[in-house]
């Protein structure tokens, strides 16, 4: 029996689900643990053995659990997460998805358009201009608006409407905000043809997801590498924008979404 978890957020409860069909698929018996809770849980869970799998990101093992700089190279930043977990946790890192949930920012394309702000160093220098929407905790955060502040100059904002989580596309979307404060895979994105914009300077660490497992299982079952390592190629941002939407917005089961789309990919019967 192989145990898998996932984070409580839709993007999770999709992956889980994937790798626990994918497994089933394969002849494996699942215990789907569902959402165990955020990173410090997950990866405890793991060391301690209580948990086989879960899907986790490269800039999140990077900076969370292994306390290291900000990379913004993503091949660099999963071998070195990759060779840290091996060798600190016996832990494998299984072949990351080219999809990058990494934090951003994005406009309207009609805003973004009219502008001519592709770029995070457009924004700064019109920033004085433009009003943000996001989280409260963004205005202090090192990531938040102090890093980008530091990495670019500028971003002295007109305003910074601080919103609850939920409310922040809202916010865009009805105009009293030109720039939200977003993630590169949220449904949103994909149902209001948002534009994301490029972070020139490298701010932010990629994030790519992958499975993770303990050494002993993998050991154990090495076929399971093969296994799980099939879904990654398929998930780029706009897939991924596009599942999450389908739970955000249309309010869909992850495990249909994720069991259609293994379908319709060849990697599931129907």
């Amino acid at each position: 029996t192989i145990s898998v978890a996932s984070k409580g957020f839709a993007e999770q409860f999709i992956l889980g689900e994937m790798y626990a069909l994918l497994l089933e698929d394969a002849g494996y018996d699942v215990d789907r643990k569902g959402a165990l809770g955020g990173t410090p849980v997950l990866h405890e869970s793991l060391i301690n053995d209580e948990l086989d799998i879960y899907p986790e990101y490269t800039g999140t093992g990077l900076l969370t659990v292994l306390a290291m700089d900000v990379m913004s190279d993503p091949a660099e930043v999963y071998e070195t997460v990759s060779d840290a977990y091996a060798e600190q946790f016996n832990l494998a890192w299984l072949d990351p998805a080219p999809m990058n949930n990494t934090q951003a920012l994005a406009m309207t394309a009609d805003r973004a358009s009219e502008l001519g702000i592709a770029t995070f160093s457009d924004l700064s220098a019109q920033a004085g201009d433009l009003v943000m929407a996001g989280p409260p905790e963004f205005v202090e955060r090192e990531d938040g608006l102090p890093g980008l502040q530091a990495t670019y100059g500028g971003f002295e904002l007109a305003d910074y409407l601080a919103v609850d989580f939920g409310l922040r596309y809202p916010t865009l979307m009805s105009g009293d905000a030109d720039v939200v404060v977003a993630f590169g895979t949220d449904g949103e994105i994909f149902a209001n043809g948002l534009t994301v914009l490029e972070d020139d300077m490298g701010l932010y660490p990629p994030y790519q997801v992958a499975p993770v497992v303990r050494q002993a299982v993998l050991d154990a079952n090495p076929d399971i590498a093969d296994v799980l390592n099939a879904v990654a190629p398929l998930l780029d941002d706009g897939t991924m924008q596009e599942l999450n939407n389908r739970v955000t917005g249309e309010a869909e089961e992850p495990v249909d979404i994720a069991k259609q789309f293994l379908v319709d990919n060849g990697l599931l019967g129907e």
